[in-house]
């Protein structure tokens, strides 16, 4: 999933999907690449899970899959606290290190 979401246009084929269905005819327009080309980034992310497609006829339409998505949120909420105390962690150091106004860094910083 992760892996599907690396790419930028994925990112907006999933933002564009996330308001609304669309076709595939519908999506290409809105990026500087081949129908082709959106089809294979749309394939990707159903690979991944993330895009349902139907197929009527010659229509190809695209709706966003939210329950992976929710999965993919669950497990990056679970490193939540982890980011916190390190993000916590690294201000504390920096406000250490912090020069004092109108003075110098401590004479142990580089």
């Amino acid at each position: 999933m992760f892996h599907a979401l690396a790419n930028v246009s994925r990112r907006n084929i999933v933002r564009m999907l996330s308001k609304k269905p669309y076709r595939i005819t519908e999506l290409a327009p809105k990026f500087d690449m081949s129908l082709a080309a959106v089809s294979k980034h749309v394939q990707a992310l159903e690979r991944a899970g993330i895009v349902d497609r139907e197929v009527n006829g010659r229509e190809h339409i695209c709706r966003l899959n939210a329950d992976a998505l929710s999965e993919a949120h669950e497990w990056l909420d679970a490193y939540q606290g982890f980011w916190s105390e390190r993000l916590d962690a690294l201000q504390d150091v920096l406000k250490q290190h912090r020069p004092k106004r109108g003075g110098k860094m401590s004479p142990d910083s580089d």
